[in-house]
């Protein structure tokens, strides 16, 4: 492991230390809050880290599988224990946040980043992974938008809310995996073994159960601080769920889509973006909605008409930013522009 990356490594275990302190020392709301967001988006940094090095062993396909999965670690506990405090809207705005985040902010400044570093402003990528991901991510959405918009007509389909939810999270269970499968199967041969590894196997563990149980606790500690302190900021629940929880615990892992546009790896930098998205719908989403059946707020798709609609628009925008294999600077910059649009009117939301 490189000496920053110990130094990174270090100063997260030191943030989840202090979120620690502040959550049993009965530290002020607002600085509680503060300092588990901050624990929480270096958590699914770690978990992040953990599972590349992991996967240096896996091919390609796998490896992405792996980092979709594991990745969305932080969420998914902050979802789970959101529910378990009656926190709904939380929960909701969080797992539609980090759909919008990643499609919109993360995809956007990725876009604007690569056409910087292009030596004519153009961004240009190979469409083919991104296509896949894309038409996963439409028939995905498109089911949520029914669903919801049904659930929310007040027609008969309303009173069993949690039966067409399930049903419906099934289905896309089932399209996720018909779709991974033979992905992970396509790119099985594609294993470096003689890649050199940075991160030692049982290191590379280590660090990924240390983060995941990291995660999860830090997950308690930030709902357990959540009320008091939008309350004393004055900020909605969707806000928080929207912007902070799904910047904090899925957008901070995505930044390395960033990264790998400023260094002019174009096809990898939209390939990780786009098919974080299309997981999260496909997978996250409808795993939560099963799980949350036994609990006692469910997590349905009878979503907020804003949300169905800009789910529905999101789904569609990707696709034709990432069709023609090319990313444009005012493209970047729409993308962007949408998403801070979504997010100021969660605030008076």
């Amino acid at each position: 492991m490189r000496t920053l990356e110990r130094v990174a490594v270090a100063a997260i275990v030191a943030l989840g230390g202090l979120a620690a302190l502040a959550h049993f020392d009965h530290w002020a709301a607002v600085a509680a809050f503060a300092a588990a967001t901050l624990a929480l988006a270096g958590s699914a940094w770690v978990v992040s880290f953990a599972t590349e090095h992991v996967g240096e062993r896996l091919g390609p396909a796998a490896t992405g599988l792996l980092q979709a999965t594991l990745g969305n670690l932080p969420e998914l506990f902050v979802v789970v224990f959101a529910l378990r405090a009656g926190e709904l809207a939380v929960a909701q705005s969080a797992i539609v946040g980090s759909l919008f985040a990643t499609s919109l902010l993360i995809l956007g400044l990725v876009v604007i980043v690569g056409s910087v570093r292009a030596h004519d402003g153009v961004m240009r990528f190979d469409p083919r992974a991104p296509r896949d991901a894309s038409t996963l991510l439409l028939v995905c959405v498109f089911i949520i938008v029914i669903v919801g918009l049904s659930l929310s007509a007040g027609n008969g389909a309303s009173h069993h809310v949690k039966t067409i939810s399930g049903i419906a999270a099934v289905a896309l269970l089932v399209v996720y995996l018909l779709w991974v499968i033979p992905y992970v199967r396509r790119d099985a041969g594609a294993r470096n073994p003689s890649a050199p590894a940075r991160v030692g196997m049982v290191a590379a563990i280590a660090l990924l159960v240390g983060a995941g149980v990291g995660a999860a606790l830090v997950s308690d500690w930030f709902v357990d601080a959540l009320r008091p302190a939008i309350h004393q900021l004055h900020i909605s629940q969707a806000f928080a769920g929207l912007v902070i929880v799904a910047i904090a615990g899925n957008a901070v892992e995505q930044a390395v889509g960033v990264v790998l546009a400023a260094r002019r790896r174009s096809d990898l930098a939209i390939a990780v973006v786009v098919n974080s998205v299309a997981q999260i719908a496909a997978f996250l989403f409808p795993a939560l909605v099963l799980i949350s059946l036994s609990m006692h707020t469910s997590l349905t798709f009878a979503l907020h008409p804003l949300y169905i609609g800009a789910l529905a628009l999101t789904a569609v925008v990707v696709w034709k930013i990432t069709d023609d294999g090319e990313g444009h600077p005012y493209e970047g910059w729409a993308l962007v522009a949408t998403y801070l649009v979504l997010a100021v009117i969660a605030i008076y939301d």
